[in-house]
């Protein structure tokens, strides 16, 4: 399960890096939509998901390993 949200968060880390040079590149042409800034902002909440759970899983799994020793 870890090895695959690393994975997704790998690929959403593309996806966002894609999106905001996309916006970029139309940015250039004038003032886009608002929808066009969806395409990097979709990728960052995903992102923003993907790297809590890395953040928070080192942690949960000392509290299952003292929860198991304590029981």
């Amino acid at each position: 399960m870890s090895n695959t949200i690393r994975q997704i968060h790998r690929w959403l880390s593309i996806a966002f890096t894609a999106g905001v040079l996309g916006y970029i590149a139309v940015m250039t042409q004038g003032q886009p939509p608002y929808w066009v800034g969806l395409f990097a902002l979709i990728p960052l909440i995903l992102l923003l998901a993907t790297g809590l759970y890395m953040f928070v899983l080192p942690y949960a799994v000392k509290w299952r390993a003292a929860r198991r020793v304590n029981a």
